[in-house]
């Protein structure tokens, strides 16, 4: 990756700056020198590498938002699905054990009056 400002021989670099006397810029030196712009093909990895993170932030913040929504609707959905299962269980059980105790009861009868004559 280029260096986001190109390399400018009229800066001094700090060791340049250490040794030599202090460096006094007047406003006028300053206000003259040219602001670097960047060239179009930096604007544009700029504008891509502002686009992927910002995608990115939004993307985990939606994946966070989904993840707790699916939660909250699975939690909803499975708890009353249970409660149907749980009804029908216990309503299949309860026909189930009353068939089984009325033809218990019916063969005792039937073996008791067996034992009669």
């Amino acid at each position: 990756m280029s260096p986001a400002h190109p390399f400018d021989a009229s800066i001094p670099v700090l060791t340049e700056v250490l040794d030599d006397e202090p460096v006094v810029l007047e406003p006028a030196a300053v206000q003259q020198a040219p602001v670097p712009q960047p060239q179009p093909n930096e604007w544009e990895t700029l504008e891509r590498q502002l686009c992927e993170r910002i995608l990115g932030q939004l993307q985990s913040r939606v994946d966070f938002v989904l993840e707790q929504r699916i939660k909250d609707s699975m939690e909803e959905v499975l708890s009353h699905a249970l409660r149907g299962l749980t009804a029908e269980i216990r309503s299949g059980l309860h026909d189930t054990l009353s068939k089984i105790v009325s033809r218990a009861v019916a063969q005792e009868l039937t073996h008791l009056q067996a034992q009669k004559k």
